[in-house]
């Protein structure tokens, strides 16, 4: 049972991390609305936000597996988890790249301007190393919580590590050794991340203290 359930893993993992690389880039496009100097755009960017974050993670599952193969969309369980998971990250991880966009020292932009700094080189340069520093343990903190919401790509038949200990249950009438295994596995795997994003909140605050 235990190493049946455990070969889910790696979809857990995948969902995961392709669900989270999708919102990370697709977040930067959700903070540059949030933050753009356009009202429409701020508008339509806090619309976006609020449309995603309202609704259940579960109803926008199924609204991309079921609703989008209606009108002719059709993607595999895997896909729609992953798209799903993706477009609902963008939303929170862009609300995070905000947060440390408000921390930036203005001054520091403006003095990179009057030295003559491209807008690429101010970006890879000056504010996405200083935001990095600053986001980081919010995006892990985030990430952690993706991972356990990855759970629920098994109701729409992605053979995660839920799937699997969901049929353990039925088959064998063990569902709580089934489901413990799985939230040991859970547990492992977030252990460290916590652990990660612990230490980088600490070394963010120490810096600023020292600063």
């Amino acid at each position: 049972m235990i190493v049946y359930i455990l070969q889910g893993m790696i979809w857990t993992v995948f969902i995961t991390l392709s669900s989270f690389a999708i919102g990370a880039v697709i977040g930067v496009a959700v903070a540059g609305a949030r933050t753009a100097p356009l009202l429409i755009v701020r508008g339509i960017g806090r619309a976006w936000v609020e449309i995603i974050r309202s609704v259940p993670p579960l109803v926008w599952l199924f609204v991309v597996f079921f609703g989008l193969a209606e009108v002719g969309l059709r993607l595999t369980p895997l896909q729609a988890a992953i798209f799903t998971f993706g477009i609902i990250a963008s939303v929170y991880l862009g609300e995070i790249y905000r947060g440390g966009l408000a921390t930036l020292d203005r001054g520091q932009i403006e003095a990179s301007r009057a030295l003559g700094l491209g807008s690429f080189d101010l970006l890879t340069k000056i504010i996405a190393p200083q935001i990095f520093r600053t986001v980081s343990p919010s995006m892990v903190t985030y990430g952690m919580g993706l991972m356990k919401d990855s759970a629920l790509a098994s109701t729409i038949g992605v053979v995660e590590m839920t799937f699997r200990a969901n049929q353990q249950a039925q088959s064998t009438g063990q569902g709580l050794a089934a489901f413990a295994i799985v939230g040991a596995a859970y547990l492992l795997l977030s252990i460290p991340l916590g652990a990660w994003a612990r230490r980088a909140d600490t070394k963010s605050r120490l810096k600023y203290v020292v600063n």
